[in-house]
């Protein structure tokens, strides 16, 4: 079993940057695909960003430029550095580990493991 706690959310004016962290328990963290999800109210859940065990990195093209993923093994986190933000980033942000392939996917049902979520809050 691989548990996942986020954590980083808040509320942030237009413009500015929040860095959420999404830690993991289990020995084989560096074997997994992570990836970032968010969920606005009244929308369906989204793709944002996914990091593979190889360290390849796909975005959401409404993120990219401005979202950085990335992991830091040693503490079994994966990160999701978000700059730039915008009132259209309000939403829940779910953190989940893909651990069959490793591989970087945008599909959600993909995912194996979903954290609680931390909500982003972003104020015009």
């Amino acid at each position: 079993q691989v548990q996942l706690v986020e954590s980083g959310g808040g509320l942030v004016q237009a413009g500015g940057s929040l860095r959420l962290s999404c830690a993991a328990s289990g020995r084989a963290f560096s074997n997994y695909a992570m990836g970032w999800f968010r969920q606005a109210p009244g929308k369906e859940r989204e793709f944002v960003a996914t990091l593979s065990r190889t360290g390849i990195t796909y975005y959401a093209d409404s993120v990219k430029g401005r979202f950085t993923i990335s992991t830091d093994n040693a503490k079994n986190t994966v990160y999701l550095q978000m700059n730039s933000l915008q009132p259209e980033d309000t939403a829940w942000y779910y953190c989940a580990a893909e651990s069959r392939t490793g591989f970087a996917t945008f599909r959600y049902d993909r995912y194996d493991y979903w954290g609680q979520g931390t909500q982003v809050t972003v104020s015009s």
